[in-house]
């Protein structure tokens, strides 16, 4: 079952909150204030850097279809969000992007990339008509049309293609129901933090405390506002 993100009120979370509501004996909403803040440290941390060389990007759709919704892409229940995978001269997945946008427009895909990739990148994508806007970043872009093919099929893409289905089944498992359109963008950098820092898996913890200790202050009425309005 995928998650709804249409409930403004935050479901029970299984991974971290009720973890530590066992553990260090707080309360649930106590727990769920404490996780937030450390997404929101996450989000601040890796927001700070820039995708650079080849990187492959893809968009992606958080969310079911509806009963009677319109159907695939157009759902208003899926949630839209950009994946970009900065890639190594072999191939081999260096470091990830996830963030939410209001959609797949040129416009939105040129405020990202600004916000996203370094200059003089190139980028590889599906052919996806908006996906060229990144020149706004003054990145090159090289599309690779897939038409019928399954994402399988396309080699090119397949760490990228991985990664996204290990997300949504992460998240589709961990957790009964929570707002994705209001809190997915921390959702999101929690799997890019901790995917970009794999190799150091023993430091991560004394590296997201210093990020919690740099971060600014998120009270409850930020932490529980949206983060991102589509």
């Amino acid at each position: 079952m995928v998650p709804s993100h249409t409930s403004d009120r935050p479901c029970k979370e299984w991974d971290f909150s009720v973890g530590a509501q066992a553990t260090i004996g707080v309360s649930y909403p106590t727990a769920w204030k404490v996780k937030h803040k450390l997404m929101e440290a996450m989000k601040d941390r890796d927001g700070q850097y820039f995708l650079r060389g080849i990187i492959h990007i893809d968009d992606a759709y958080f969310g079911g279809e509806l009963n009677g919704g319109k159907p695939g892409r157009g759902s208003e229940n899926k949630v839209p969000f950009v994946a970009a995978l900065e890639m190594s001269a072999d191939n081999r997945p260096i470091h990830l992007k996830l963030n939410l946008v209001s959609g797949f427009t040129n416009e939105d895909i040129a405020a990202w990339s600004v916000d996203s990739l370094a200059p003089g990148s190139v980028v590889f994508s599906d052919g996806l008509p908006c996906f060229p806007a990144v020149a706004a970043a003054g990145c090159d872009h090289v599309p690779v049309v897939i038409g019928g093919r399954k994402p399988k099929d396309v080699p090119l893409f397949h760490w990228l293609n991985t990664i996204i289905g290990n997300l949504k089944t992460a998240l589709s498992g961990t957790h009964h129901a929570f707002n994705f359109k209001k809190y997915g963008n921390r959702y999101l950098a929690e799997m890019s933090y901790r995917f970009n820092r794999r190799f150091n898996l023993k430091g991560l913890p004394q590296r997201l405390l210093i990020a919690a200790i740099g971060c600014e202050p998120r009270p409850e009425r930020l932490l529980r506002s949206a983060e991102f309005c589509c």
